[in-house]
């Protein structure tokens, strides 16, 4: 009893239909204000028996402040790697900003 491909399908596509990768108007604690507590129902209801399948999710959606973070900085414009060492640097300092970098689920940015 895990979370389903098209449960997964539908929360990337909710991701992708919240535009965060756009809202350069915000800062990254506003983005966890908002979306967080959407996150904390998916990983509480999809993670419960398999945590390990909402990963992909979990990646998704770090991805997704990648793109943000490109978009936001104009020193971080179009460069991956470097936003993404950047996001990293942002996790090690506050793991409790996001509800699934505090359980853990880091992964990769890129």
């Amino acid at each position: 009893p895990a979370v389903s491909q098209a449960a997964l399908k539908s929360m990337k596509a909710t991701i992708r239909q919240w535009n965060i990768r756009n809202r350069t108007d915000l800062e990254l604690g506003d983005i966890a204000k908002m979306y967080n507590p959407v996150i904390r129902g998916w990983l509480v209801y999809y993670g419960k028996y398999s945590p390990s399948a909402l990963y992909k999710f979990c990646r998704h959606f770090n991805k997704t402040l990648v793109a943000w973070g490109m978009r936001k900085y104009k020193e971080l414009a179009g460069h991956k790697t470097r936003t993404t060492i950047f996001i990293g640097k942002i996790v090690k300092e506050n793991p409790e900003l996001f509800v699934h970098w505090n359980k853990g689920m880091i992964g990769a940015f890129a």
